[in-house]
This record gives structure tokens, sequence and C-alpha cells, in this order.
């Protein structure tokens, strides 16, 4: 088993499928993010599981270490979407001195792995800041919206704004209609018009996924995930991925035909979702927020759909203060940002 031993500590490798997954499984809340297989897709480092255990409990970290170039050293970062730590134990019943324990053993394991900084984005809904304060670090980047499904249906249709309501009923009428996808043909078409979105929006060269990704997304043993494509005249017009962990939906990928645009059929979409979410019991769809954390026309419209906001916050942890403002130095000299960026030596 590559897993090494310090004390208290563990790091998991993406290798040991088995003892990552059955980490995520005894957490008392997770999502998708926080699982073996979505860590294992990853090509921007190298995934790995720090473990920490007190007694029964444990708290378990997961993070992408890369190389920085030209250097010694390394610094970590997330996975895309919301991840940050898992415990089993609700974070707001972890004894104090497992927490100041934890902030030891993880300090100590990044100077003996010459980490010199960790950023992380946080999950708005599991409290993960009770735990981090302690390091400090901890950053406000702005809100992410969730539909409440516990409540009734109708309730729900009442908080949305009233122009979504009005364009939902509208689809509906015009013959819209929403099946979940259930052939390779399907997923085929989504998969051409998410490309499509992504080349009209100049999206960075992350965001393109192959065929293969969607088929291995949809197909995962760790969470259950759906494909729902919306029709008219048995075209499909648009898609939303949806994962569910725990009593977590979230949208993860969605797309639009550039033909359809004007329909705005994704707002059935989303509604059609909480329909499915309710069917498996979820207690929220999570929707997420603006790009990078903004209120931006994506946040405004997300928002359409409920008020129920949470925060969105990220982890920005220097480890190794010297070398940090030493790599600054080197590398930012004469630039201007127009963002916060971290860590700063990665800005381009």
């Amino acid at each position: 088993m590559e897993v090494k031993t310090y004390n208290s500590y563990y790091t998991i490798a993406v290798s040991e499928k088995d003892v990552w997954k059955n980490i995520v499984r005894r957490a008392h809340a997770s999502d998708f993010h926080h699982t073996w297989y979505y860590h294992s897709l990853e090509t921007e480092g190298k995934p790995f599981l720090f473990l920490f255990r007190h007694k029964e409990n444990f708290i378990a970290l997961p993070l992408l270490k890369r190389k920085i170039e030209g250097t010694e050293y390394f610094d970590c970062t997330s996975v895309y979407g919301y991840a940050g730590p898992i415990s089993n134990v609700p974070f707001s019943e972890l004894e104090d001195r497992m927490i100041a324990e934890f902030a030891v053993a993880f300090e100590s394991f990044l100077l003996s792995e010459k980490i010199v900084s960790v950023f992380s984005r946080l999950h708005p809904l599991l409290n993960q800041d009770i735990l981090l304060k302690r390091l400090g670090g901890l950053h406000t980047t702005g809100k992410t919206v969730a539909i409440d499904l516990t409540g009734p249906y109708e309730l729900q249709v009442q908080n949305y704004r009233r122009a979504i309501r009005m364009k939902i009923n509208q689809l509906r009428r015009k013959g819209f209609v929403v099946r979940e996808a259930n052939c390779s043909s399907e997923l085929r078409s989504f998969v051409k018009i998410y490309i499509q979105n992504m080349i009209k929006v100049n999206a960075s060269e992350s965001y393109f996924f192959d065929e293969d990704y969607f088929k291995n997304l949809l197909n995962a043993e760790d969470f259950d995930s759906k494909l729902l494509l919306a029709y008219y005249n048995n075209e499909i017009t648009s898609g939303l991925i949806l994962t569910c962990s725990d009593n977590i939906m979230q949208t993860h990928l969605a797309a639009t035909s550039n033909d359809f645009l004007h329909d705005a059929p994704m707002k059935l979409l989303f509604d059609e979702a909480t329909i499915v979410g309710r069917r498996l019991d979820m207690k929220y769809l999570h929707l997420g927020g603006g790009v990078g954390g903004k209120e931006d026309s994506l946040f405004v419209f997300k928002s359409g759909f409920s008020n129920l906001f949470f925060d969105f916050k990220t982890w920005r942890y220097i480890a190794n203060e010297p070398v940090y403002n030493q790599l600054v130095e080197e590398r930012c000299k004469n630039k201007e940002f127009e963002h916060v960026i971290f860590p700063l030596y990665r800005s381009r």
C-alpha cells in the first residue's frame, strides 16, 4: 500500500482506491468532489488524501500536489468544484484538542514535504471553516445558491423569480420536455453542445472534456450522476449533468445549443432537476455561484430560483512565508493584477 505513516497522520495516494473510498464513505458529510473517482480524473497535479487520526475519529483533506518549476518546492491546490476537509464527526462537535493537533500535524507535514502554500475551494454547505480558522487564511469569495428540496414543491416554485416561473410554463406549453439520457448517442450530442459552448465563451483548456470523461462520470461507482436533456421536436436543446452524494444534489456541467439560446431551456432543466432530487430524497439542489465566486450574470440567473444563499470560502494558507515571498519577488516583479491571485507566484 502506498500509505506513508507519520505518527498520527498519513498520506493516501490516488492509487489506494479502496482506502480513499472507505474514508469518504465513513465521513459525516461529503460531496462527489471528495471522492476517489473525481480525483482520479485530475491531471493538474498529483492527488492525495491527508488523513489525521485522533482516537477513533479522523479529519481528511483531499489535495493536488504540484511541483513549483525551477525549485525544490511544491504547492497544493484543490480539484475544480467544492472540496475541503471532511470528518466522521460534524465539525461543530470536534474537540478543541483534536483541532489543535490537526493544525500542528498538517503544518509539520507541509514543512517536511517542502510544500510552500495550499489553496482549497471549500464546500459552502459543510461548515469547514470551523476547523480551518485555527490555521488562518480563510477568505469569503462570494455566495452560492441552493434550492431547499425538503419543503412543498409548490412553495419552492413560488420562490422563483416571476419571470422564471413564466418562462418555465411557456416552455412546457410550447412543447419542451425533459428526459434523462440513456444511450451513447444522447451523450454524444450533449458533448458536442458542451464543446460548442466552451468555444463560444473562450473557456480555458481545462474546461474542454472528451466524451470518455462524461461517459466515465455518468458510470462512476462513488456517486450517482445523471444527464438531463431538454428536447424540442425530438431535438436536444440543452443538457445538465447532476451528481448526488449523501443528501446533496449538485449541478456539475451544463450547456445549451446556440440554436436555442433565445428559448432559455436551462430554466426548465433546473426545475426538472429539483423534481429528480426530491424523488431521490436529496435535501438540497446546490446550483453554485458566479464565475470565481463573483455576483455576476450567472449568479443573478441562479439566484432567480432561490433566496437560500451560502458563503463560498477559499482557504489560502502560506506554510513557508520566506520561500513564498522570495518566489513572489522573483516571479512577479513589475506585474499588475486585476484580481487577487493565490498563490501569487503562479500568476501569468
